[in-house]
């Protein structure tokens, strides 16, 4: 299961760790292999989030998901989505921007680097309104109880999570204007630039989702009419009817809002990657190569049906989204190191999956009985 699952995962980070060594000699297979890390220790929560979403679809979509998806993911936004950002900030041609990570690596990062405050706006609104919807929202299952359970009463108010996202992003633009005003204004330009890409951000979340939601809306329909069918067929005596998954419309809105926020996730890597390598073709070899392990965790995670067995995973991973999505938006203003945003996201789904596997103990030793549980791992109930 281990092999079929994660075989073209093993079998691209041989082929890119052996093309790396062609390319840079063993600096550059270190580097690679580095990189490749990262990119999973800062995607593990990503990976958990798109097995929740995927489940769901249809295996054509999956397979969609899987083939198609991995490609925009793998060389749109670990290849060309840097060189797109360049050749938009400094105002020039793709293959001028191209030409450019070849040939003047340093500037390349640096153009890299001065539109960092519009990618960390952009990607953090989009994954702060993912968390937001998330922790807003009334749930059966709660893992931190004592934050979530007052949460989601005030989620009873209408659209809170927009104007939470929108005072977030007021202040983090505040905070680059005031940075700008005691340093003699130097990134006074920058505010209006963090403001536009975090309103583009909020937008193309309430879009993206908000297409997904009214589809996934139409699925659960479905699902009532399939469960009152089955309820007729077990009187009947007859067949019951095929679990009803995502397909058609839906499956094709739910694909755009996976990837939409998969690149979300990127962006952190992508950011981080330049940290440690200005070559863009080693970077792409790893941060490709780590993409590729989410996907293959992502599949092995449908397949295994763990998110149904560690019912806190999902809770975890939404926790590591905010936390991301604030750490991106700090550093609009302030440095984090890579380090500490990948280390908080995989406490973060470790402590989770902890309290799933004591709470599973725990409902074990009680019969099966769930009505009374509190897991003392996160103060979780059922």
């Amino acid at each position: 299961m281990l092999l079929k699952t994660f075989g073209w995962s093993i079998a691209i980070t041989a082929l890119g760790l052996v093309a790396a060594a062609f390319y840079g000699g063993w600096q550059a297979f270190g580097v690679v292999a580095i990189l490749a890390v990262l990119e999973i220790s800062l995607s593990f929560d990503n990976a958990v989030i798109n097995a929740g979403i995927l489940k769901k679809m249809s295996a054509f979509w999956q397979k969609i998901f899987l083939t198609i998806g991995v490609l925009i993911a793998v060389f749109g936004m670990r290849l060309v989505f840097p060189v797109v950002i360049v050749a938009i900030s400094a105002k020039l041609g793709p293959i001028e921007a191209i030409d450019l990570s070849f040939n003047d690596p340093d500037r390349y990062k640096q153009l890299v680097t001065d539109a960092h405050p519009s990618i960390a706006a952009f990607g953090g609104m989009f994954l702060l309104m993912i968390f937001l919807d998330f922790i807003f929202e009334d749930r059966d299952i709660q893992w931190l109880r004592w934050i979530e359970r007052p949460l989601a009463k005030l989620g009873k108010v209408d659209m809170l999570s927009v104007c939470v996202a929108l005072i977030v992003l007021l202040i983090s633009s505040l905070t680059v204007a005031t940075h700008a005003h005691q340093h003699g204004g130097a990134h006074a330009d920058k505010t209006s630039t963090v403001l536009l890409a975090g309103v583009a951000g909020l937008i193309t979340y309430l879009v993206v989702g908000g297409l997904s939601g009214f589809f996934e809306n139409k699925l659960e329909e479905e699902e009532e009419r399939e469960h009152e069918a089955e309820e007729e067929a077990r009187k009947s005596g007859k067949s019951a009817a095929a679990p009803v998954v995502l397909a058609g419309k839906a499956a094709f809105f739910m694909f755009l809002y996976l990837e939409v926020l998969d690149a979300s996730f990127s962006f952190d890597g992508v950011i981080g990657a330049f940290a440690i390598t200005n070559e863009i073709v080693l970077m792409a070899l790893g941060l490709g190569i780590g993409a590729m392990y989410v996907r293959s965790l992502t599949v092995y995670l449908v397949r295994q049906g763990t998110l149904d067995d560690y019912v806190y995973l999902e809770h975890g991973a939404h926790y590591a989204i905010g936390a991301l999505s604030v750490i991106l938006l700090v550093t609009i203003r302030y440095e984090i190191n890579e380090i500490i945003t990948g280390l908080v996201g995989v406490v973060l789904i470790a402590w989770s999956f902890w309290s799933s596997v004591r709470r599973n103990k725990a409902l074990e030793a009680a019969g099966g009985d769930d009505s009374e549980l509190v897991d003392a791992g996160g103060g979780g109930v059922r």
